[in-house]
């Protein structure tokens, strides 16, 4: 051989992915005609049975092939095959090749040139009825194959194998595109099953082992010679030879002649029946295991093809399944995977919304549907104090178990902020700090400064307060609500955007918005705006979304229905989704009494009256005693410890009735256990016991002591 050899690199799935200036002299087709197309198109004539095994085997090989050119003259060729690794670390190959002799025309006749050729047009003629060359061509195509066009046929399989068959993470999916490649060509009928164990469960049997057919195709419309349908389970006898396979973990070609098969058929009287009534003569079983777990078998029959199957027909099956059964474990693990986290997730977000009378809720939480897998997104709806309710939407980067659980962290915290009553701008930069001593905490020993939050998230936190009838807001690198007025009316409300949480040292702005009675707070996560047919345009989401919002429903419950199915179309979403809308309501005058007092110890006996007198226009006289003692003690603090001015509120609130007591000083009370001979600190310990629940909250002009009493 003389000249520069043609060179080209081949992946796993059969495809070319590198083509040399030589290769393109050789054969007269650019890289533009060869890139991405299977490397078997290449091949014209007769496939040594030594290339299909050293591709299934993932060999060298070096030996005599043809290959096509584009002036229809097939040029043969010395081939060197020399297996790779990708930096992926999949099988691939390095090809070289070096012409030895031109063929005549006449050879090209002989070999019969396929490949990247174009296929000879049909003729036209009459439809009447099948002429000579239409019965010609039926006998050639039920004619046995040679030797080199089933190498062929191989070899083809194996390239559209890697190109179709794992395309998605579904148990299902993946085993009916083994099944479908199968068909084409190679058997007339194949059958994926798994074990029940695949899928977590299964029908209990003493008789043996139960599967479960996952995919079937044959030849023949509706797969009439299958024993079981797709989706029923299949009880397998030990004496089996699908048992025996997995016993042994090896592949078998069976002979349905064979006395130990007709032996077995005997005592399967319907596996019997159908081999007879269907001509079954020949099939191959073979494992589906993969990283050392067994998942099932794969069951490939011939009927009407003549020829039983073969050692080589064994070793390409063997090579089908064992990529089938990687792509099946990967989609049954990240099934599990999916699973958990999302049962994780379902278990730590709210199911129902808690008490509270501020607003009418209404929400959904839609999980990933892609590869990704579930996220982190999480919602929370929280009553506080002074019948304010706070509103909180978020997510977590990443997805999976990981994601959840750090979900279930910062809900954990921003309750326990909230509980402590902050406004929102300092509750995410408390959030904020945690977020960062986490990614602090888990940094490998010696690891270096901090170059990205493991745990970053973005969150929305919002209070309502029916009584002022405003809302307070903070973002932390999440979309911004949505508010609808009492006319329907859709703005998006600007507020300062606030850092993602896991930067640190950087502020955080609260806004506050007034919000009439009767309109509706939107929060939502960004999963709601990334529907694939957005393509990315957050106005177009926007837009959609705020049409959604602005439409008629006749409640919440509709109008979030409504806004998913407009914003995120009839396909599963691409990320996690969160939808909370909140419709406000406000409390009036006639439930509000609000008093200023002197900073004098005689102001506590004139709001007992006060508070009596209220509770007498109210109607519920029967909380006089216990709110007089309660207001006894808490003014009397504020007057002992606290600064001017002093301000004292009562609230009915559906079943509650609150008391708040205000002063200057940011000082906050706690209790504690008094002694016998002690004069006082057995006020706030009073308190707690007669009252529901009782706390602080700190303001900009110093603090509120509240309790709550249920009526």
């Amino acid at each position: 051989m003389t000249g520069q050899a043609a060179t080209a690199t081949v992946e796993a799935g059969g495809a070319v992915t590198g083509w040399s200036v030589a290769a393109e002299r050789l054969t007269g087709f650019g890289a533009g005609r060869t890139l991405g197309r299977p490397a078997v198109e290449l091949l014209a004539g007769e496939v040594p049975t030594a290339l299909l095994r050293a591709v299934v085997r993932h060999e060298p090989f070096t030996g005599m092939v043809r290959l096509c050119r584009s002036e229809d003259d097939p040029v043969a060729v010395e081939l060197g095959a020399v297996p790779v690794r990708t930096a992926r670390g999949e099988p691939g190959w390095v090809l070289s090749a070096q012409p030895l002799r031109p063929l005549t025309a006449e050879a090209v006749g002989a070999v019969g040139a396929v490949g990247l050729t174009e296929p000879s047009p049909v003729p036209a003629g009459p439809t009447t009825g099948p002429g000579p060359e239409v019965e010609a061509a039926a006998a050639a195509a039920t004619a046995p194959l040679s030797a080199e066009e089933r190498a062929r046929r191989r070899l083809a399989l194996l390239g559209e194998a890697g190109l179709r068959i794992g395309s998605t993470l579904e148990v299902e999916r993946t085993a009916e595109e083994l099944a479908d490649v199968a068909a084409e060509g190679f058997a007339d009928f194949t059958g994926v099953d798994l074990l029940d164990s695949v899928f977590g469960g299964g029908l209990p049997s003493s008789a043996g082992l139960v599967f479960y057919r996952v995919a079937q195709r044959s030849v023949l419309p509706g797969c009439p010679e299958s024993v079981v349908a797709t989706g029923a389970g299949d009880v397998i006898a030990p004496d089996s030879p699908m048992a025996r396979v997995l016993a042994s973990g090896r592949p078998l070609r069976t002979d349905y002649h064979d006395p130990e098969i007709r032996a077995w058929l005997a005592r399967e009287p319907e596996r019997e029946r159908l081999a007879k009534e269907f001509g079954i003569h020949s099939s191959l079983l073979v494992p589906l295991t993969a990283r050392g777990t067994t998942l099932g078998v794969a069951i490939f029959l011939r009927h009407r093809t003549p020829e039983p199957f073969d050692d080589d027909d064994l070793l390409l099956a063997t090579e089908l399944t064992a990529r089938a059964s990687l792509s099946i474990d990967n989609a049954r693990q990240y099934t599990q995977q999916r699973d958990t986290a999302l049962a994780l997730q379902r278990s730590l977000l709210p199911t129902r919304t808690p008490r509270q009378a501020a607003v009418e809720v209404a929400f959904r939480y839609l999980p990933a549907g892609g590869r990704e897998g579930v996220g982190g997104d999480w919602f929370d709806v929280i009553p506080l104090s002074g019948a304010r309710v706070a509103l909180v939407v978020g997510d977590v980067v990443g997805h999976g178990v990981p994601a959840s659980a750090a979900m279930g962290r910062l809900r954990t915290a921003v309750r326990t902020l909230a509980d402590i009553d902050m406004p929102p701008d300092e509750l995410l930069t408390h959030l904020d700090d945690l977020v960062l001593r986490v990614d602090l905490d888990e940094l490998p020993e010696g690891g270096t400064a901090w170059a990205g939050s493991s745990v970053g998230a973005a969150c929305l936190y919002a209070v309502y307060d029916p009584v002022t009838r405003t809302c307070s807001l903070a973002r932390a690198g999440h979309p911004g609500p949505a508010l609808v007025g009492p006319d329907n009316t859709v703005a998006f409300p600007e507020l300062p955007a606030g850092p993602p949480l896991g930067l640190g040292g950087l502020p955080f702005e609260s806004v506050e918005l007034e919000v009439p009675e009767g309109s509706v707070l939107a929060l939502y996560t960004d999963g709601l705006l990334r529907a694939s047919e957005l393509r990315g345009d957050p106005e177009l989401g926007l837009g959609r979304l705020g049409s959604a919002l602005a439409a008629p429903a006749d409640s919440l419950e509709d109008l979030c229905d409504q806004v998913l199915s407009a914003t995120l179309g009839p396909d599963a979403p691409t990320d996690d989704v969160v939808l909370l809308l909140a419709r406000t309501r406000a409390l009036h005058t006639q439930d509000v009494a609000d008093w200023s007092l002197r900073h004098d110890p005689s102001e506590v006996a004139r709001a007992r009256r006060l508070a009596a007198a209220k509770l007498t226009e109210w109607g519920i006289e029967e909380a006089a005693f216990v709110t007089e003692l309660v207001v006894s003690e808490l003014i009397t603090n504020a007057v002992r410890y606290g600064l001017p001015p002093i301000g004292f509120r009562l609230i009915r609130d559906g079943g509650l009735l609150i008391c708040e007591v205000s002063d200057g000083s940011s000082t906050a009370p706690h209790l504690r256990r008094a002694h016998n001979d002690d004069e006082g600190g057995r006020g706030l310990l009073l308190v707690a016991q007669l009252c529901r629940n009782w706390g602080t909250r700190h303001t900009p002009r110093g603090k509120t002591i509240w309790a709550e009493q249920e009526l």
